[in-house]
């Protein structure tokens, strides 16, 4: 509901591996996603893609997401030969041969790997948003949808981070204006 999207991509040479399992990001730990993100981002090839809330509401969170990816995927230094992505769409707008695998992140390990980055980046934006906007407790929440952040936004109102095209959002800001 607020914040960013963010992506990742990630190149495993051949026959590189980290020594441990990863899996899905959400099914980790926040201390145990941070230790495998340092050890992703030193060891392997990756590249992040970033889409303001304010671009979410220009053109809607699924595009946002292709967008996402797009940039992710552009920001790698050495362009991929082929891409592996979690979930059932092919990204459009992308001249790369390319698979969708509904529940990648806990199937493919460069797909783990790529979410455990976008989560570990994107929860670190939203530390930074906690600062700036302390009253909504962003750092515990991270923009996602629990009682914490509804309570926030009924106490307080809509930030400018929030993504004003989501509904529960946009019904806050009509109610408010009546």
């Amino acid at each position: 509901m607020a914040g960013p999207v963010v992506a990742a991509a990630v190149i495993f040479p051949k026959g590189k591996k980290i020594p441990e399992a990863i899996t899905d990001s959400k099914k980790l730990s926040e201390a145990k996603r941070e230790e495998l993100y340092e050890i992703i981002i030193r060891e392997f090839i990756y590249g992040v893609g970033i889409v303001s809330e304010k671009e979410i509401d220009k053109i809607n969170i699924l595009q946002a997401s292709f967008l996402a990816m797009r940039r992710a995927i552009r920001g790698v230094k050495i362009a991929p030969d082929y891409i592996i992505l979690d979930g059932k769409f092919k990204i459009p707008k992308l001249d790369k041969p390319q698979t969708a695998i509904i529940s990648g992140d806990a199937k493919v390990f460069c797909v783990a790997a790529a979410s455990i980055i976008a989560k570990v980046s994107r929860d670190y934006l939203m530390d930074e948003f906690a600062k700036k906007y302390p009253q909504y407790d962003f750092a515990k929440h991270k923009g996602y949808g629990t009682k914490l952040h509804f309570s926030k936004i009924n106490e307080h109102g809509p930030c400018p981070i929030h993504r004003f095209s989501f509904a529960p959002i946009k019904e806050m800001v009509i109610k408010k204006s009546t």
